[in-house]
């Protein structure tokens, strides 16, 4: 047992090193073969299960669980990083499994790398410096990602898939598995292949979090306005007007519409020529 305050006891294996100026919460776990830095904060019910290393200045979210050789917070793989101490947070009921890193900022950067509440990252996968995650975000085994990457609530990232760095993935958008991402992906946008094409909408997160069918219709007649399936109706911007103008007071259509109007290093995916209509079927 290792006391860390009035009424605020946390359970450290023998075998485990912590840091006495580490900051533990009240029922933290600590299992067998873990190691935690000086200036690492843990919330409560923090759950490391064994061979986990958490370095740097990180916060640990309540509730949030590690499994074994996961690590959090260590230096970022960049050249230019010269121990600056920059920050590592990830968010209450976050479940990081077995062999993912997640590394912390730079001092070019935002000197932050964040990762939101509710969030699943399997085996794996690679969270790179200054990255942003928001809240219930899926990351499947071995996706890797580049610095300064931007994945917003809700979307889900496939196997294997690698995002370039300082892409942005909008909100409720899908990665399809072993796709490259070079370039932005529309909120609700659903992507597939190397390199990535926008093949339609994640139509299965729409229906399964209710969103009503006239909204669905709605959003795919903005879709397909906005994204012909030929290059024959003007250019991407008149159409982007026309979608202002006739779908612009729909609240998704103009969180899209916002998403492309926002500031972008690396521009906006481009869009898959043929018949992908069972791209729907992709996971969800």
């Amino acid at each position: 047992m290792h006391a860390v305050g009035e009424d605020r006891v946390a359970v450290i294996h023998p075998s485990a090193i912590v840091a006495p100026e580490a900051r533990l919460g009240r029922g933290v776990v600590i299992g067998p073969w873990c190691s935690v830095g000086p200036n690492v904060v843990i919330e409560d019910n923090v759950e490391l299960i064994s061979h986990v290393v958490i370095d740097g200045h990180t916060r640990l979210g309540e509730g949030s669980r590690y499994f074994p050789f996961c690590t959090v917070g260590m230096a970022p793989q960049d050249l230019k990083y010269k121990g600056e101490p920059t920050r590592c947070e990830v968010g209450a009921g976050t479940v990081v499994r077995e062999h993912v890193t997640i590394h912390r900022g730079t001092a070019t950067g935002t000197g932050l790398t964040h990762v939101g509440h509710n969030v699943l990252i399997m085996a794996n996968a690679h969270v790179a410096h200054d990255c942003w995650l928001g809240d219930r975000v899926i990351i499947v085994n071995n996706v890797v990602m580049g610095g300064h990457v931007t994945i917003e609530d809700d979307a889900r990232v496939m196997g294997s898939a690698a995002i370039h760095q300082f892409v942005r993935i909008g909100h409720a958008a899908l990665v399809g598995g072993v796709a490259g991402v070079e370039a932005d992906v529309i909120p609700y946008g659903s992507v597939l292949g190397n390199r990535a094409r926008l093949v339609g909408l994640h139509w299965i997160w729409l229906r399964r979090n209710g969103v009503q069918s006239a909204e669905i219709h709605r959003m795919r007649k903005a879709f397909f306005t906005l994204y012909p399936k030929t290059d024959e109706d003007g250019t991407f911007a008149s159409r982007l007007d026309v979608v202002r103008r006739e779908f612009g007071d729909d609240v998704r259509v103009r969180e899209i519409l916002d998403f492309i109007d926002g500031p972008s290093k690396r521009g906006l995916v481009r869009v898959a020529r043929g018949d992908f209509s069972t791209a729907e079927t992709e996971g969800a």
